[in-house]
């Protein structure tokens, strides 16, 4: 091991604030981009506190191997890694049970959203590579891989917005990072179609009384609302500006056009 990585002694401070100087109920910093990867169908680009993460849809496509194909809908998959460089104690490069483990569940919080029964007989797969990993991958995942299923144009019901909430030092927490994720009382990742109000992932890891989880989950709730308006305002920019481009570029063919014919 490089190096011990000091216990907090609290991560709350006396002035109620966290270590990283948030709000129990504030998000982190949240960067989302889409369209960032040319040669993939579509693709987004995610920072989350310090969280640095890039997804890449292909498909829908042929299946191979062709005996896995489903005969009524298209077979969803997901393959999240992590960079050996993701971390501060250096991460081998071979695949982790926990990278396996994380791919399932991104495939089953984002499957409820996609209309695979229009695509059968093929494949839609999702890759989702950690640049830099600060707690709370996994939702941090889905909210790229969601971007950038819709990027691709792949017919969904509703974007799939995904935050963990969890408890330290006795008090509900949103969107933990890394020293929170380690050493607090309790985890709960949680997704959802928020639109739809139905949740497509819902973790816990510790323990909650039956009020702290009904508050934890109201929190989430919160949370999942605010990225779920950044998702979609992510979106719908980049459709302006494509708008904005097309309409410049119909105006320069205007002029050419009046131009030629004075010439002529």
């Amino acid at each position: 091991m490089l190096f011990e990585e000091k216990i907090p002694e609290k991560l709350i401070r006396n002035d109620g604030l966290r270590l990283d100087g948030r709000k129990i109920d504030e998000l982190r910093p949240i960067k989302f981009e889409v369209g960032v990867l040319s040669q993939a169908d579509g693709s987004a680009y995610v920072e989350q506190g310090r969280n640095k993460i890039i997804a890449a849809v292909y498909g829908p496509r042929e299946l191979h191997p062709k005996h896995l194909a489903l005969q009524d809908r298209a077979l969803l998959r997901c393959l999240y890694r992590m960079a050996t460089f993701s971390v501060s104690e250096r991460k081998s490069p071979a695949p982790s049970r926990r990278e396996a483990e994380l791919s399932t569940i991104i495939t089953q919080a984002l499957q409820p959203a996609i209309f695979l029964e229009y695509y059968p007989r093929t494949s839609i797969d999702v890759y989702i590579e950690i640049i830099e990993a600060d707690g709370g991958t996994r939702c941090a995942s889905i909210n790229a891989a969601s971007l950038a299923l819709a990027d691709a144009g792949i017919p969904l019901r509703d974007l799939v917005a995904a935050c963990a909430v969890g408890k330290a030092d006795g008090q509900i927490i949103l969107d933990l990072n890394d020293l929170e994720d380690k050493y607090g009382e309790a985890d709960m990742p949680m997704a959802m179609l928020y639109r739809r109000g139905d949740v497509t992932l819902l973790q816990m890891d510790g323990q909650f009384t039956i009020d702290e989880f009904n508050k934890a989950l109201e929190l989430g709730k919160t949370g999942i609302s605010k990225i779920y308006q950044l998702q979609k305002e992510t979106l719908r920019n980049k459709y302006l500006s494509i708008r904005d481009e097309v309409a410049d570029e119909s105006e320069v063919r205007i002029e050419i056009s009046k131009e030629v014919e004075e010439d002529e």
